[in-house]
């Protein structure tokens, strides 16, 4: 091959500059390690202990931290950050109290559960998922971290990267879904919205969590044991946090579970020979709230027991516990642990704090004139009303039903469609409900003049009030104290005016999320009955389906016209419901959790084994098959479904050859044309199926998806690169190879609709 003399400049050039790149990394490296070497060197063991503690504050009033409970502490220098606590000038008088009254002068770190955005809320994670819009989901993580950051946030417990299957489990909520491929690109988008490069005030340290497999607990219950084999871990539900650590995650926190029935805090397998060991991860772990201190009731010993234990196993920084702060020094005494663990420990922490530039500027994030100008703004808003409006899924669409026009009368019945609290959705700890509209302002303002909204909340979440007050823990729902007769009666008559329905049902925010187990996913009692009633009107229905997770919405499908999920879609659900239900903009949202006909289907996801006894696709039940007596094997909305306001088709699948080199590579292509009569976006995905393998392989995983943007009648032909490093697994000795042999790929609208055509890795 021959190279002009301009390509061989280049070429130089390139070289130069990758090798200045490797030298400055090096030179820069070779500064912090001296400069904490330095540091370490003045400290006491005491206050490297100090470091690896993360106590909560409590609240603190601006102006009284200095007689606060945590001062003495700070000033003592065994605090190493603090979590939780909201306000700028709260954490400035803190972090001054560090820098300026403690022996060395260590600043700390701030950090907070900004899970799904700051006081501007972007939808939960799991309904962020479902826009399959990376661009954008990176873009809510960095409008979080500008915010936060505004107010002295320098570190965020996101993303939760944790594969979920089981809709009982109520922190499905703020994962993306059951599948390992989409969760990954989801997880390395949000590490880097959140850092950046480090540089900016507006950028904070990502923790990603829980290490490890938290979203497969036994009966879907929060906390509870988790037990799978290890191609499982390395195949399904590993790659996540993998993905995020390689992008650059600064620091991971632990999960509560049990993974080889050893609790994942004291897991040295999985912090050290995983994580760092064949990961290569640089930066430090902390345990989640209570962590270390929850091994006494697992049964591996006491306090200090527990506090050695998880050192040992490579976590860096206590939260709550006290665990290391109480025992380590005793502990080095009597020989359980040493200093050089301690040492490393500490080092992780304050590599971190350099990182983050607090040490060339401990009020980095402490520019109170930013809590005026960057908090909620408008251009913020917007983002979070477009990645609201993409997140929501059409399941339902008969007869044309949706969009409505903006004229005669509407009537918005249920008891979300007037809540302020419930519109955020889990885990918005830092939202400012106030100065949110509720369902019923947004559509109002949608139809001013043009329409007129009437309304009527039709009855509570549930008839049971004390199973009404579990699942409003923090978001508070006063129950109606009218009677279920009043509010039913109520209802009909403002429905019986209109022209049509919009119900307003669902869960409570708090019915998803931490603690929010659930053991039946149909809708509440009092709202189905409310929802049976209004049926019975014969006025056309709009169900606005409100969850934190995957419902069962058997007897909706059957009953109502047309089903609009929209989650929880942040500070602007409102008015981004008022955009899609009005036809401003086509639903694009895709399932990426499989919908169950009924509970007694989960755990249920599109990825899974083929057994010796498949059933025939379309079949319900045949004797000797694996299937059920009472109910089909198939979800009643499959992974990756999604309907839209206009339709689309999708040409045969073709491929730029039928076989595929190791070295090489291979084209799949399909021309996707708008057939319908709105402009709309379609998320087109792409599945592969290794036919033969050495171990039992899915038959089917999500391996592409592209966002398109179509106009009516238009057509794209959307192009997937397929690699041997696509089709690579964990084979049963863990290793990560790719086999010769055939494969199918498929390209469609979901996971269910989709033609094969085969190549062969040779």
């Amino acid at each position: 091959m021959r190279f002009s003399k301009f390509s061989v400049l280049t070429l130089m050039a390139v070289s130069m500059s990758i090798s200045t790149r490797a030298q400055s990394s090096q030179q820069e490296q070779q500064t912090m390690d001296q400069f904490i070497q330095g540091l370490m060197d003045k400290m006491t063991l005491e206050e490297k202990i100090g470091q690896l503690n993360l106590p909560a504050t409590g609240e603190i009033i601006t102006g009284e931290a200095q007689s606060s409970n945590i001062a003495a502490s700070i000033q003592a220098g065994k605090v190493g950050g603090l979590l939780n606590l909201k306000g700028v000038d709260r954490i400035k008088e803190l972090q001054k109290l560090a820098v300026e009254k403690s022996r060395l002068g260590i600043p700390l770190l701030f950090g907070m559960d900004v899970i799904h955005g700051y006081e501007t809320v972007f939808p939960i994670p799991l309904a962020m998922s479902c826009s399959w819009d990376l661009k954008g989901i990176e873009q809510s993580a960095h409008i979080a971290a500008t915010e936060a950051s505004a107010d002295g946030i320098c570190w965020t417990f996101s993303p939760m990267v944790d594969i979920c299957r089981d809709a009982r489990w109520g922190r499905i909520a703020e994962g993306s879904g059951e599948d390992p491929y989409l969760g990954s690109r989801i997880a390395e988008a949000m590490v880097r919205g959140y850092q950046g490069d480090m540089k900016g005030n507006d950028q904070i340290l990502a923790c990603v969590k829980h290490f490890a497999l938290y979203g497969a607990p036994d009966a879907g219950r929060d906390y509870n044991t988790v037990d799978m084999s290890r191609l499982r871990m390395y195949n399904e539900y590993f790659a996540p946090y993998k993905a995020a650590v390689e992008a650059g995650a600064a620091s991971v926190m632990a999960s509560f579970n049990t993974v080889d029935g050893i609790p994942a805090t004291g897991n040295r397998w999985l912090m050290t020979e995983v994580l760092r060991n064949q990961w290569n991860f640089k930066g430090f772990v902390v345990t989640d709230y209570t962590g270390m201190a929850e091994m006494i009731a697992h049964g591996m010993g006491d306090l200090q027991q527990v506090s050695a234990l998880a050192l040992k196993a490579g976590i860096d920084m206590d939260m709550v516990s006290d665990g290391f702060l109480g025992t380590l020094a005793q502990s080095v005494k009597e020989g359980k642990v040493t200093e050089a663990d301690i040492d490393q420990a500490c080092r992780r922490i304050l590599e971190a704090k350099y990182k983050a530039g607090l040490f060339e500027n401990p009020y980095k994030y402490c520019d109170s004139k930013r809590r005026a100008t960057d908090i909620f703004t408008a251009a913020h808003r917007e983002a979070a009303r477009k990645l609201a409006r993409e997140s929501f899924v059409l399941l339902k669409n008969e007869k044309q039903t949706l969009p409505l026009k903006k004229s005669g009368k509407i009537a918005l019945i249920g008891p979300l469609a007037n809540t302020r609290a419930n519109m955020p959705g889990t885990w918005s700890v830092a939202a400012v409900t106030s100065k949110y509209s509720t369902l019923l302002e947004g559509l109002q303002k949608a139809v001013a003049g043009k329409a007129q909204i009437l309304y009527a909340k039709g009855s509570n979440l549930m008839y049971d009030a004390q199973l009404q007050k579990n699942a409003c823990s923090f978001a508070d729902e006063t129950r109606d104290s009218r009677s279920d007769e009043e509010m039913l009666k109520e209802a009909l008559e403002v429905a019986n005016q209109a022209d049509i329905i919009v119900a307003a049902l669902g869960e409570s925010s708090e019915m998803s999320g931490e603690c929010s187990s659930r053991t039946q996913l149909e809708m509440p009692d009092a709202q189905r009955d409310l929802l049976k009633a209004l049926l019975k009107t014969n006025k056309p229905i709009v169900l606005l389906n409100f969850a934190g997770r995957p419902t069962v919405l058997t007897w909706e499908q059957e009953h109502i016209p047309a089903i609009l999920n929209v989650w929880f879609g942040g500070s602007e659900t409102a008015d981004a419901i008022a955009d899609v239900i009005f036809g401003d903009y086509s639903p694009s949202g895709k399932l990426t959790t499989s919908f169950p006909r009924t509970v007694g289907q989960v755990p249920i996801h599109y990825n899974s084994f083929n057994t010796g006894r498949p059933l025939a696709e379309g079949s319900w039940f045949s004797k000797f098959k694996t299937s059920y007596i009472d109910c089909p094997n198939e979800p009643l909305y499959p992974f990756g479904y999604g309907l839209s306001y206009t339709s689309f088709s999708y040409s045969p699948v073709t491929l730029s050859s039928t076989t595929l080199d190791k070295q090489g590579s291979i084209t799949a292509s399909v021309t996707v044309k708008n057939t319908g009569k709105y402009d709309a976006d379609e998320i087109v995905q792409l599945y592969i199926r290794d036919l033969v393998g050495s171990i039992v392989r899915p038959v089917k995983e999500l391996k592409g998806f592209q966002r398109i943007h179509l106009k009516q009648g238009e057509s794209q032909t959307v192009s997937f690169e397929i690699t041997p490093e696509q089709l690579k697994f964990y084979n049963s000795n863990l290793e990560y190879v790719y086999e010769p042999g055939e494969f199918q790929v498929m390209i469609g609208p979901n996971s269910h609709d989709v033609k094969p055509v085969s190549f062969t890795l040779k």
